[in-house]
C-alpha cells in the first residue's frame, strides 16, 4: 500500500467531485429500486457447428447469484457511506445529511441548507468551509481521496 495522503497534499477541487460522485452512487443505491434479473422461461437452442462444448449452465443459478451479490454489495456500499457520515463532527454530518443523503437532492440546494436548515442559519463562507472537511473526511475513509500532481 502507498503512502496516506496528507492534507495538505489533497486535491480539493479533484477530491470534491470524487465525493460528489460517491455520494450520487449512494443515493441510486439507497432510493432506485433494484432490478432483479429473471430466468427466461423460453428454450433457447443455439446452432453449434463443431459439436458439442461440454460446457454446463445453470442460468437460474448465475442469476441467483447476480441478485444476491448486487443487492449485497449496494447496501454493503450505503452502510460504509453511513459510517462515514455518521463519524464527522454533528455539523458536518448534518450539512450531509440535510444535503447529500436525501432522496430530495435535486430540489435541495446549497442555500437552503446554511440559510435554513442550520439553527441559527450560517453565512455561506462558513458552509463551505463545513462542507469542505466534510468531504475531506468522507474521501479519506472511504480511500477515494485525490492527491494533488506531483511537482517535477
Amino acid at each position: 500500500m502507498g503512502q496516506p495522503i496528507s492534507y495538505a497534499n489533497i486535491d480539493r477541487h479533484r477530491t470534491t467531485e470524487a465525493v460528489k460522485e460517491a455520494l450520487e452512487q449512494y443515493r441510486i443505491f439507497k432510493y432506485l429500486t433494484f432490478d432483479a434479473r429473471e430466468a427466461s422461461t423460453t428454450a433457447a437452442y443455439t446452432e453449434r457447428f463443431h459439436g458439442p462444448t461440454n460446457v454446463t449452465s445453470d442460468q437460474t443459478a448465475n442469476i441467483a447469484i447476480y441478485n444476491v451479490d448486487t443487492e449485497a454489495y449496494q447496501a454493503a456500499y450505503c452502510a460504509r457511506i453511513e459510517r462515514a457520515v455518521m463519524g464527522l463532527p454533528e455539523k458536518e454530518a448534518f450539512l450531509m445529511e440535510k444535503r447529500y443523503l436525501t432522496k430530495e437532492y435535486d430540489y435541495i440546494t446549497d442555500k437552503q441548507v446554511f440559510g435554513f436548515e442550520f439553527d441559527p442559519p450560517i453565512s455561506e463562507g462558513k458552509y463551505r468551509e463545513i462542507r469542505w472537511r466534510a468531504f475531506r473526511s468522507v474521501a479519506l475513509t472511504m480511500k477515494i481521496a485525490v492527491e494533488k500532481p506531483s511537482q517535477a
